[in-house]
């Protein structure tokens, strides 16, 4: 999300020297005018990434579902395929055994979701992220959504795990002299504020910054970017998928425009962040110079608006909401069995004909010249539906799942989220990760040498305020009077 906050919390920090002797660059040799590529350093831990998952274990859950859930998770696994591991073979012999990115230090000073989402990200690959909050206020989200049975909330510990807090009141000299410590040593400034005028009397704004730390990358995360005419305006997810058009095309003909109910544009904004980022260390090996980001959640989510801009590009039609239809494929839609709707993708002209069989409308329907190729199909989609939907309240899901299955036709059920996290095949694949009592979605990169890695969970505000100011060098005294 993007409107206000600079503040989070800091984690143990590793030496100076460690993170410049990581930073090494000797290029590969180069016959035949083979473009140069790096041997160590962060660059050469991305290709591939290399992360190993550290001493995940199953704890107690803290209530009956997730019990049950965590049950089917560790009997779905075999000592050869057991979580993220289940794509592994050995991690090459010329690989690094560290974490892909052991040593990239990243300062959070976001809040609510977009930029927590993109540093958790970050984290999950090995980062050393510290989350700076506002003392006994912490991040914002924090306080919203359901509440786990310690008091904490749900939503906050959905995309804050591998992080660790300090509480720091950054009005005070004394904790401005901490972040200047802290970004003396750091890779990456994220923050979440619509206007970076704000951040200059906490000495944060990025050309103070960077002037400073010419290293450094700093990634601003807004609604709109810190360019043009709405800069500086707030923005949340809810304004960015209107403003980005994707509203104007959820729904029905007959319905209101529809949001989508998840904050689309905040992890969207959150997934590119952490792209750019990446990009701008692969650049920094390169050049030695770090440099400004400018992300947008309005702009994030206009991006994923490519194809049907494409459309309006090349028609000059504006797209409108046409439900669970597909605009350009049929059938490709939501069926109602005999007991649950399920989904049916027939992408191909074979596909068509397969399905055509299974449904026993082969040869008078899959034949007709009305239906016989698919743009066929899309101009006479409301007489070839109804046909194909009688057929399919004949039998319930199950039936219909396993015959499609067999014969390769795109297809699967509704679930329901309980329905989500006790599929066989999506427990099997290592996507739940447990903290004792707390479980949380698993990182969907599966990198068969470098799998992400679930080290912390989630932080109490200001949790780790001590550890990382003592290896900043301040003293006890100081560290009480900073905390105080």
């Amino acid at each position: 999300m993007s409107k206000s906050a600079a503040f989070a919390s800091t984690a143990a920090l590793r030496s100076t020297s460690s993170i410049r002797a990581a930073r090494t660059w000797p290029p590969a040799p180069r016959p035949n005018r083979s473009p140069a590529l790096p041997t160590t350093g962060f660059a050469y831990r991305l290709f591939p990434i290399w992360f190993l998952l550290s001493d995940l274990r199953i704890m107690p859950p803290t209530n009956q579902n997730t019990t049950i859930i965590l049950l089917k998770y560790a009997f779905s696994h075999s000592e050869s395929s057991f979580g993220p591991f289940s794509m592994t073979t050995q991690p090459p012999n010329h690989l690094s055994t560290q974490p892909p990115l052991t040593g990239l230090r990243i300062i959070d000073l976001t809040e609510a979701l977009a930029g927590p989402y993109c540093t958790m990200m970050l984290g999950d690959l090995g980062a050393d992220v510290i989350k700076i909050e506002r003392p006994g206020v912490g991040d914002q989200s924090r306080k919203w959504g359901v509440k786990r049975a310690d008091g904490s909330s749900a939503y906050f510990c959905s995309t804050n795990r591998n992080k660790r807090s300090v509480a720091l009141d950054l009005k005070q000299p004394a904790a401005q002299d901490v972040m200047s410590r802290l970004l003396a040593a750091a890779d990456v400034l994220v923050c979440n504020v619509p206007r970076l005028d704000s951040l200059k009397r906490l000495g944060l704004h990025p050309d103070d910054v960077r002037a400073a730390h010419p290293r450094l990358i700093y990634c601003a995360i807004s609604g709109y970017g810190h360019s043009g005419p709405n800069a500086g305006l707030g923005g949340y997810d809810l304004v960015a998928q209107g403003e980005a058009g994707l509203m104007s095309v959820t729904g029905t003909a007959e319905s209101v425009p529809m949001r989508y109910p998840i904050p689309l544009a905040d992890m969207t904004c959150g997934m590119y962040s952490a792209l750019a980022i990446l990009t701008a260390i692969i650049v920094r090996e390169k050049t030695g110079q770090g440099q400004f980001i400018d992300m947008s959640l309005v702009e994030s989510q206009a991006a994923w608006a490519t194809i049907i801009a494409g459309d309006y590009f090349a028609n000059g039609k504006p797209p409108k909401p046409i439900g669970n239809d597909h605009p350009s494929i049929v059938p490709y839609q939501v069926f109602q069995s005999a007991d649950k709707p399920i989904i049916v993708a027939v992408g191909t002209d074979k596909l068509w004909a397969s399905f055509c069989e299974l449904l026993g409308l082969a040869p008078d329907v899959r034949d007709d010249p009305r239906f016989i190729d698919n743009p066929a199909r899309v101009a006479h989609r409301q007489s070839l539906i109804p046909i194909l939907q009688s057929q399919i309240l004949q039998h319930p899901a199950d039936h219909w799942i396993e015959l499609f299955r067999a014969a390769e036709i795109p297809c699967g059920p509704i679930n329901t989220v309980p329905d989500l996290l006790g599929d066989r095949h999506y427990l099997a694949r290592g996507n739940l990760v447990p903290f004792g009592g707390l479980t949380t979605l698993a990182n969907p990169m599966k990198l068969a040498g470098t799998p992400p890695s679930y080290r912390l969970p989630p932080p109490n505000l200001g949790e780790h305020s001590r550890e990382v100011l003592a290896s900043l060098g301040y003293t006890p005294e100081e560290i009480a009077s900073i905390l105080s």
